[in-house]
């Protein structure tokens, strides 16, 4: 369940392609997003050398797939932005099991994204997570579950999704490494107040969350995207303040800030230069929380 955001310069919003879903559940709305991630992974290298990620498993899956994704394709600030993403999200997931190199990764709302193939040590443990038809499409796209690398049907709505997880002592017995892209935003904000504080509550110390946010300005207006509108999802969550990330919880520490505007040139640094005299969050951006 992921998606891209894009704030600069987006192109005529296209129309909706083909989605292939799997027999027992179509994919509606927020779930059918998993495509646009997917598409820019998988050919946006060429769009964007320098922020190539070599995703060979999109690659795979969506020729497999074999579905239309020419309209993502042309939201070129959408591309843009889910390779700067996916390339946060990997640095910080390089990082850290360089300190805890036998720690668990868990992916919250993995859609189709593949990030153990660059986080994989020979050591450390993955749990990729998602809503059912999200990890139906998965199961007949990927290899079956290994012991380090692992699947779960996972709702972050449930108050009870940390549970959900079943994590082992093993897992908990060390800092969690946990990712969330594209998927709070689609949630209503005391949704996304609770998986904040879920987190904070139960995860080990040393943990880290890393996050995408949309800035508040954009709750509402998900049908002017280019490639989430003909999806007919919505944004729900976006923050006026970085301070909204750690108050839900004592234990949440804002760890750094990162701000896509600088990978679309100088019409993004301006665009984030005049944003910044309302608020101090950037329009959209990634986040590394971390536990006390």
């Amino acid at each position: 369940m992921q998606h891209g955001l894009s704030f600069f310069s987006p192109p005529p919003a296209p129309s909706p392609p083909r989605v292939a879903a799997p027999a027992t559940e179509p994919l509606h709305a927020v779930p059918s997003t998993l495509l646009i991630p997917l598409a820019a992974r998988a050919r946006g290298d060429a769009l964007f050398p320098h922020l190539a990620c070599h995703d060979t498993e999109a690659q795979r899956q969506l020729a497999a797939l074999n579905t239309r994704v020419d309209s993502y394709l042309a939201d070129y600030p959408t591309v843009l932005n889910i390779l700067w993403r996916t390339r946060r999200g990997r640095a910080a997931g390089e990082a850290f099991f360089a300190r805890h190199p036998l720690a668990w990764g868990v992916n919250l709302g993995c859609g189709l994204s593949q990030y153990f193939q660059w986080l994989d040590n020979g050591r450390n443990t993955w749990l990729d997570t998602d809503m059912r038809p999200s990890m139906e499409l998965r199961r007949r796209l990927l290899p079956p579950d290994t012991e380090r690398q692992r699947s779960a049907i996972i709702d972050l709505r449930r108050p009870q999704w940390w549970q959900d997880l079943n994590l082992p002592a093993q897992a908990l017995g060390q800092p969690l490494f946990m990712l969330c892209e594209g998927v709070l935003m689609y949630l209503q904000p005391q949704q996304v107040r609770h998986v904040l504080h879920s987190f904070a509550a139960q995860a080990p110390a040393g943990s880290r969350l890393v996050i995408d946010i949309l800035a508040g300005c954009a709750v509402g207006m998900a049908q002017w995207h280019a490639s989430v509108g003909p999806t007919k999802a919505q944004f729900h969550w976006g923050i006026r303040s970085l301070q909204e990330l750690t108050d839900c919880h004592p234990r949440l520490r804002l760890l750094a800030t990162h701000s896509v505007a600088a990978s679309h040139g100088w019409m993004g640094i301006a665009a984030e230069r005049m944003w910044s005299y309302w608020s101090s969050t950037p329009l959209y951006g990634v986040v590394e929380l971390g536990v006390d």
